[in-house]
């Protein structure tokens, strides 16, 4: 039989282990969708979700890239960090951009590069000016110090969210980016998961403080960056908005889909339509800011 000085000796070193281990789950570190990349693929780009997402990304980049262009007589220097499938990049480069594409994860831009071939074009990778680095945005530092040219722009999308630190990107966004050129940043809004839940109900996860979703599979952030702290950001670093949007304004909400949300067209046409107006764009599941910086 257990003494009483045991029991309470025992009881120490479970709230120790318990202490540990809930410090190892605060322990932030980058994410990788290394293990999940076709989850991931199927989940963001499987459907509906995936397509509103593009063609707002689509509409704001290919058109201040048209006249970035312009401006410039040349085609751009871009690089996409934190890539992912690195749809927004690919279609650059096969309008002539010289593009540097960077992931954490191998299965990720493997699967960028098999997707060259669905492109509209019956593109090739060698017909492309691609460069492509497997490794931390924090790593692309030495692999970057070939090159003699900044970027013109540079593109994070749903990356910030997924960093342990993300402020200090944009210490490397200075390094890289040319003295009259432009972030897009595109991130997991924190506003839109309240909104959702509330609409859906769910209080006693919106009251539950120590509420963190699954992140194993799961691709809700548990750290998201308000977009306050973002422009905050990126004032402190000089840079002045050029244009913000939503998206997934509205589709992400609706309980039932009647009407127009059975044509994915139309959908999307609403989307693009919202996306920039006031207050709707502030609803989207996901914001977009290009920011230029100030020469």
């Amino acid at each position: 039989m257990q003494t009483s000085h045991e029991n309470t000796k025992k009881n120490e070193n479970q709230l120790i282990d318990a202490s540990k281990a809930t410090q190892q789950e605060d322990i932030r570190t980058d994410r990788s969708f290394d293990a999940i990349a076709d989850h991931f693929e199927k989940k963001v780009y499987g459907g509906l979700k995936g397509d509103i997402r593009l063609a707002v990304l689509r509409r704001d980049i290919f058109e201040y890239s048209t006249q970035m262009r312009r401006k410039l007589g040349r085609p751009l220097r871009i690089l996409d960090v934190g890539a992912g499938l690195a749809q927004i990049a690919i279609e650059l480069a096969t309008q002539g951009h010289s593009v540097v594409i960077n992931d954490i994860s191998a299965n990720m831009l493997e699967k960028a590069q098999a997707s060259v071939a669905q492109t509209d074009k019956d593109w090739d990778l060698k017909d492309l000016d691609i460069t492509w680095y497997v490794c931390p945005y924090q790593a692309l530092q030495d692999k970057l110090a070939k090159e003699t040219n900044k970027f013109d722009l540079i593109m994070s999308h749903a990356l910030l969210e997924w960093l342990a630190e993300p402020a200090k990107v944009m210490d490397f966004f200075d390094q890289h980016l040319t003295d009259d050129g432009a972030l897009s940043l595109c991130f997991y809004n924190p506003a839109s998961f309240d909104y959702r839940n509330l609409i859906m109900g769910n209080f006693n996860l919106l009251d539950n403080t120590d509420y963190k979703a699954d992140n194993k599979k799961s691709l809700t952030p548990n750290h998201p960056v308000a977009k306050e702290e973002v422009e905050s950001w990126l004032a402190a670093h000089h840079y002045h908005v050029v244009l913000t949007s939503g998206l997934r304004v509205f589709h992400d909400y609706a309980p039932l889909k009647r009407g127009g949300h059975n044509d994915p067209d139309a959908v999307i046409r609403m989307e693009l339509r919202y996306s920039q107006l006031e207050p709707y764009k502030w609803l989207g599941r996901y914001l977009h800011i290009l920011a230029a910086r100030h020469a």
